[in-house]
């Protein structure tokens, strides 16, 4: 059976304070409220982070904001900024819109104010089928928290939506990457494991190759490892490829365009205390170490 195995950030086998952790409905990757909430009870949040899937209970991330754990993607995606220079500061500014869609966060490099150069950063975790709130409940209720006679009694299971996950996030990325490679940027789409697995089973993606700077899109997969303190990220795969490659996936033409000097400018004013990314504490842009 698919069970919840981490909610707000907490494996749900800890002896915790649970009743206090879903009480706050924080994330503690942003040290905002979760979310993800229930649609008939919109003042509960859901709060699971990751699921345990199939018969090997692979750890599935079900939450974006699991990717920001230590700020790891982000020091992974520094060789990226190539207009870096020593004495910059970096910055994450969330949810950035520009032509092609809203990015989830840019990276940039600034110095005095200005912006020497930014990565967009793409996050992708995998949608379920169903609703989670079963086995959230099941969960809870072995460390004494109270649910419904329904809930204990539920059998109604949730699976995930692997074919969904992945035709969304490639056409998006079809969609952004021109943009980026018109202008000379990159794009880096942030992914799990055992997403890209599935991406390479049922999608061409020969396009895809090694590393290299001079592709605009780029891809790193993450697997999350057990290790004493939990799951961590642990970086596993690189590939890179231009927009005619991302468009070989979903055999799509490119479009795109826009005006750089715009877009740093636009970064610019949204730029503060909150999302410098300050080193080495890996301080999340929430302001979470």
């Amino acid at each position: 059976m698919n069970e919840v195995i981490e909610l707000f950030g907490v494996p749900s086998e800890t002896d915790a304070d649970w009743e206090a952790i879903i009480a706050d409905q924080q994330c503690p990757y942003t040290l905002k409220r979760y979310f993800k909430v229930r649609k008939s009870v919109p003042d509960v949040s859901i709060g699971s982070c990751v699921v345990s899937y199939g018969v090997q209970r692979a750890p599935l991330a079900i939450c974006p904001n699991r990717l920001l754990d230590s700020s790891q993607i982000f020091l992974d995606a520094l060789h990226l900024l190539t207009g870096h220079e020593p004495g910059n500061q970096i910055h994450a500014v969330q949810e950035f819109s520009m032509q092609g869609g809203s990015i989830d966060y840019v990276l940039a490099s600034v110095r005095g104010g200005e912006v020497k150069d930014f990565v967009g950063v793409e996050l992708q975790t995998l949608d379920t089928t169903g609703s989670v709130w079963i086995a959230r409940q099941r969960a809870l209720h072995l460390h004494g928290i109270e649910i419904s006679q329904q809930e204990r009694e539920s059998n109604k299971p949730f699976g995930i939506n692997w074919k969904k996950t992945a035709k969304t996030i490639l056409v998006q990325m079809h969609h952004k990457v021109s943009t980026f490679e018109a202008i000379n940027k990159h794009l880096l789409l942030v992914i799990q494991d055992k997403l890209f697995e599935y991406l390479a089973k049922e999608f061409n993606t020969e396009a895809l190759g090694e590393p290299l700077i001079s592709n605009a899109f780029h891809i790193h997969t993450y697997a999350l490892k057990n290790e004493r303190k939990g799951l961590v990220l642990d970086l596993s795969e690189r590939f890179s490829a231009d927009s005619q490659g991302v468009a070989k996936l979903l055999g799509m033409r490119q479009t795109g365009n826009a005006k750089l000097d715009e877009l740093h400018q636009r970064i610019e004013a949204k730029l503060s205390d909150s999302t410098l990314i300050k080193f080495p504490n890996h301080q999340l842009p929430g302001g979470r170490r």
